[in-house]
């Protein structure tokens, strides 16, 4: 087993699978027992987030003679008020779905409740804010329409229920066995009435997708900017809600929540909707592919629901129906009746009914494929391809992994690799090539030190894996055997712990081969493992690329810094290959002395996020020596003539800080002459951006007037005309 660099322990012991879950903005959330702990990877020892699982008041949905307590499946309804607070499964919204630009955190409890979560403004606060109560708004609306009941039910093995948008959510009465009917719901009902109402209102899974982007005309203001969330439960039903993003951001008000509309109620299953995932196709911006994927605890069908050019009329419209099954052999096939008649589909795919308790959805553009794990309660997982172009939908692989149930699964690097974890505490790795699937060993060799904190290894076992967004480390969490702990000292503060392993080393299959100044001799890595991480480092490097992806360098700064204490010539050899492909736009096999001055004539047509990835790394890794002011104060002039290596780094700062400075004064210039020429032909609201310190940016240009492009002096002089008049 590999070496952990840093671990956080937990005060509280997660009770679930897929306990641990990591944000597109670097925070770490465990579903800890009654408490959701969440953890900055980058200061595990430090303050920490806070959500507290409450006791839920039961929901008015009928009433039922006392006698029929113990008949109709209610047994279980009159008894599970014993159950202690839990959480039961977590998802992150991506990130800017928060009004601080931040992510979302949507939390499902074991008493089937959902509830939505934002981040504290306070720095005195860890208490995390509840801002949507999911749970209510389905109980109102489901209400409204009286559960979707009827005198002649539908058979149909799957169809979606017609819903309308509410907004607003009543509150629920307790009684003293089973919740007092409200005024609307005061008639008696059957045992399995109540049963089938408490099981549509009984949550069990969320998945968020991405954020989303839509746009209707030529205009800013017509753009649609929302996430999906899914909501499982144990009716088999899945329902769909509309989480609107917010149109700015801001710290300061703590009391605006987000739009969140019900979309439609979906019946995805006949059983428990134990986990869910969603995958998105990023590689037609124009026309996503978005694909919904559920899995029932039965085991016996695979949901995927794939919405392509008619998600956004799903959506807008908030009214959905789905017509009768066609057919229910390998693939069932339906028909989304719209204004018009565009056609969508959803696919169910027959597997082997073992009870199923995780999934991992990738969409893996190595491949043109979205490729999906099932773990499941045997210890076995199942990987399935769905293949993009033809709708495709194949079993690759079957794997008996583990001796008890699969509690985690994580895709890594493009859908390639595949990390697994079980209750019986094993942790492994796998290896996806065309349509087979092989076992790796994990790296057991860590760049810098591993922990050296005291802390105990005496572990139950493992419930839940994510990845970090660079990839390049593994979070673990893992429940400690009390028993074996010391019982004043450990037992009572460490009840489990998140792990962080390093994933840089990977087999992903396409490494090349290192530098010959890389050795087997050094710090214990093999040449190839050498050769791994840079391909890793150097793929994820590629990745932030992407303006979709947020740039959340932690990892790869962390793992730079690991590899620069013991060999920083390994660092610069990744980075000035980095630096010449994405630059240059070849890989130039330079020194750095001889690269600088290149690639610094290429800042004016080199991509913003590029620049601010070179001045992170600049900043943080190659000049980590240096203070922030000692930095900043050479770049000012003040150097000495004995620092070569690091004045090369101060140069490459100071030109693509000064090139993302004029970029930033350019732009600011032309938002202010744009907003002054649409005066009275458009909307104040239709302002998007309306830049401030115009005067500090125009003192800016006048004392850099040698250096500064002729461009930027003339707008500067337009705007002090602007200002004049």
């Amino acid at each position: 087993m590999a070496s952990r660099f840093q671990e956080a322990s937990l005060v509280t012991s997660p009770s679930y699978p897929n306990a641990v879950a990591w944000s597109s903005e670097n925070l770490i959330a465990v579903a800890a027992g009654h408490l959701v702990i969440i953890v900055n990877p980058a200061l595990p020892a430090g303050p920490r987030g806070l959500i507290t699982i409450s006791d839920a008041e039961p929901y008015q949905i009928g009433r039922v003679r006392s006698q029929d307590l113990l008949t109709g499946g209610l047994l279980p309804s009159s008894l599970k008020r014993e159950r202690h607070p839990c959480a039961r499964s977590l998802s992150w919204s991506d990130i800017g779905m928060s009004p601080n630009y931040g992510c979302l955190l949507a939390v499902c409890t074991a008493e089937g409740r959902v509830k939505l979560y934002r981040p504290p403004y306070s720095d005195f606060c860890a208490e995390w804010i509840e801002i949507v109560d999911v749970s209510k708004m389905l109980y109102e609306n489901l209400s409204s329409t009286n559960f979707g009941e009827s005198n002649s039910p539908s058979t149909s093995s799957s169809k979606v229920l017609e819903i309308e948008v509410y907004k607003q959510a009543s509150n629920g009465q307790d009684c003293h066995s089973l919740p007092k009917a409200p005024k609307n719901f005061s008639e008696e009902i059957s045992p399995e009435t109540y049963v089938s109402r408490e099981a549509l209102l009984s949550s069990l899974s969320v998945a968020w997708s991405s954020l989303l982007n839509f746009s209707f005309g030529s205009s800013y203001e017509n753009m649609l900017r929302f996430s999906l969330l899914a909501i499982g439960s144990k009716s088999g039903c899945v329902s769909i809600w509309k989480v609107h993003a917010p149109e700015c951001y801001h710290i300061e008000r703590s009391d605006v929540s987000p739009i969140v509309e019900l979309t439609a109620i979906i019946q995805a299953h006949s059983s428990w909707v134990s986990t869910m995932s969603w995958g998105i196709s990023g590689c037609d911006s124009s026309n996503p592919q978005v694909v919904l994927v559920t899995r029932s605890c039965d085991g016996n069908n695979v949901y995927f629901f794939p919405m392509c050019s008619t998600l956004s009329d799903i959506l807008i419209r908030n009214r959905l129906s789905i017509a009768p099954v066609i057919s229910e052999l390998i693939v069932i096939e339906t028909i989304l009746n719209f204004d018009y008649d565009p056609f969508c589909s959803f696919a169910v795919v027959a597997v082997n009914p073992v009870q199923v308790s995780t999934l991992s959805f990738v969409v893996s553009n190595h491949y043109n494929a979205m490729h999906l794990a099932i773990g499941k309660g045997s210890g076995s997982f199942e990987v399935l391809k769905y293949e993009l172009s033809t709708g495709k939908i194949e079993q690759i692989v079957s794997i008996n992994a583990h001796n008890h149930v699969v509690t985690g699964l994580a895709w890594s690097y493009d859908g390639r690799c595949l990390f697994s974890c079980s209750q019986d505490n094993y942790v492994r790795n796998w290896i996806l090539c065309e349509n087979t699937i092989s076992e790796v060993p994990i790296p057991a060799n860590t760049p810098g030190l591993s922990s050296t904190t005291d802390f105990p290894d005496d572990f139950l076992s493992c419930l839940g894996v994510a990845l970090s967004p660079g990839n390049l480390a593994v979070a673990l969490v893992r429940s400690f055997n009390v028993e074996l702990l010391n019982p004043m000292y450990q037992a009572r503060s460490q009840k489990a712990a998140v792990e962080f392993l390093w994933n840089g080393a990977q087999q992903s299959g396409e490494s090349e081969d290192s530098s010959e100044m890389v050795t087997e001799a050094i710090l214990g890595f093999s040449k190839n493992e050498f050769a791994y991480w840079e391909t890793n480092i150097l793929w994820s490097l590629k990745e932030f690329k992407d303006l979709n992806k947020s740039l959340v360098l932690w990892d790869m700064i962390a793992a730079m810094l690991a590899f620069k204490q013991s060999m920083p010539e390994f660092v610069e050899l990744v980075l000035t290959k980095w630096l010449s492909v994405s630059y240059l736009g070849f890989h130039a096999d330079i020194f750095m002395e001889d690269l600088v001055p290149k690639i610094s004539k290429r800042f004016s047509a080199v991509p913003s996020r590029l620049l601010h990835i070179l001045n992170v790394i600049s900043r943080r890794v190659m000049l980590s020596e240096l203070k922030t002011e000692e930095v900043n104060r050479k770049l000012q002039g003040q150097r000495t003539n004995n620092e070569d290596e690091i004045d090369l780094w101060l140069k490459l700062l100071e030109e693509s800080e000064r090139e993302l400075r004029e970029r930033l004064v350019g732009l600011s210039f032309s938002a202010y002459l744009i907003a002054e020429s649409s005066q009275g032909t458009v909307s104040p609201s239709t302002w998007n951006w309306r830049p401030a310190g115009l005067a500090q940016l125009q003192q800016w240009v006048e004392i850099n007037h040698d250096i500064v492009p002729s461009q930027l002096e003339t707008l500067s002089s337009e705007v002090k005309s602007s200002l004049i008049r």
